[in-house]
């Protein structure tokens, strides 16, 4: 049964605010993580944490995912305040132009500083941004080999807004298929079909697809990872105003988690070698993965949705509004920072609280002199403030 607060606030999802906020968030110190484990980064510490890498792997399976779902059900919302060529503009004003900036302003030292340490380039930041980043082509081959200009994680932003206006082409064809295919599917995913079906298509994007498209986040050619946030954006977009899936995935959260941590166990076990692949088939580690991911979605939906309905205020407000500048220029200040503390002689706990503490004193500098200056707002992915006739400040619709 939806409270009070639930029934005000059916176009702004509370939960889902704070679920897109923390998952933020945990981007944040997952990419301080990457400084410190095998996987490969713009650049690396000195110092190496095996014991980070199986906590990085719970994330890992379901981060991305579940905020592509939050993003579809947001876009579904929008969509019931504006007409859809409005939904169409709004998104690309929102996306295109932080995307855009970032690209020729915030990412540039990443991939500079990843030359400097990895080929000591010896002229200095200017000489590179010239005579390379703006070249729209391969530099520095064969290693590291960097198509410039580049997104780096601003990826999500472009693959975002592909989806977004490949939706907008379908509605544009066929204006009822939401609700049409919303209804139908929310039918479908009932009782414990909510946590099978969903774990079968995960499941095989990551059997059949993962082995021969290897993630990319190059947009062509990257074809697990669009099936696979394709899959959750479109979920979320399509069950968004289902209040019956919701409340299923409210129920049965706990039930989730539980096989979702079973899952994990088998996944985390044949990627530390702990069972060799010889005794484990395949396809059994493949579907463990595929359905962590799901079942962790749901848990987190879940659980979400009981405990952080009903308590809004400033907080979430404040937040709801700069995560997205946090995001924009999160990982260029991780590498600055760390850049900076190579050949420090600090401890990785010492290194690896300066870089957090760093990243998130630079992310809210950022936030609150942008949100102050109306002509940097939409750079970093804020709506533009207006004013009225009286002077008083207005946001203007997203």
């Amino acid at each position: 049964m939806s409270t009070p607060q639930q029934a005000s606030n059916q176009e702004r999802r509370i939960d889902l605010d704070w679920v897109r906020i923390l998952a933020f968030g945990l981007l944040i110190f997952y990419h301080v993580g990457m400084l410190y484990v095998s996987w490969g980064f713009h650049i690396k510490s000195a110092h190496r944490l095996t014991w980070l890498e199986p906590v990085m792997l719970v994330l890992n399976p379901w981060r991305l995912s579940l905020l592509f779902l939050v993003s579809g059900v947001a876009s579904r919302f929008m969509l019931g305040t504006v007409r859809l060529g409005a939904f169409a503009r709004a998104r690309s004003v929102r996306l295109l132009i932080p995307l855009m900036f970032g690209m020729l302003v915030i990412v540039p030292p990443q991939s500079y500083l990843q030359i400097v340490e990895a080929l000591g380039y010896p002229a200095g930041f200017a000489d590179y941004y010239l005579h390379h980043y703006l070249l729209f082509s391969a530099q520095f081959c064969p290693n590291p080999c960097i198509v410039q200009p580049t997104w780096n994680h601003l990826w999500f932003v472009v693959y975002l807004w592909v989806y977004t206006m490949a939706l907008t082409g379908v509605l544009l064809l066929w204006p009822a298929a939401a609700d049409w295919i919303g209804e139908r599917l929310a039918a479908v995913l009932t009782g414990r079909w909510l946590l099978v079906l969903p774990c079968l298509l995960f499941a095989a994007w990551r059997l059949f697809l993962a082995p021969i498209f290897p993630s990319t986040h190059a947009l062509f050619g990257d074809w697990y990872n669009h099936a696979d946030y394709a899959s959750a954006f479109l979920i979320g977009f399509l069950l968004a105003r289902q209040e019956g899936f919701w409340h299923d995935v409210e129920r049965q959260r706990w039930l989730a988690l539980t096989i979702a941590a079973a899952c994990f166990g088998i996944f985390v076990l044949v990627y530390a070698g702990l069972l060799a692949p010889s005794s484990v088939p395949k396809w059994f580690a493949g579907s463990a993965y595929g359905s962590y991911q799901w079942l962790a979605m749901v848990a987190v939906l879940g659980v979400a949705r009981r405990h952080l309905t009903a308590d809004d205020g400033p907080v979430r407000r404040y937040l709801t509004d700069a995560i997205f500048p946090y995001y924009i220029v999160h990982q260029t200040a991780i590498i600055m920072i760390a850049h900076a503390l190579q050949g420090s002689g600090l401890s990785a706990a010492s290194e690896a609280a300066i870089v957090i503490s760093g990243t998130a004193l630079t992310c809210a500098a950022t936030y609150e002199i942008v949100r102050r200056i109306g002509w940097l707002r939409p750079l970093f992915g804020l709506r533009m403030v207006l004013r009225s006739p009286a002077g008083i400040a207005q946001q203007q619709p997203a």
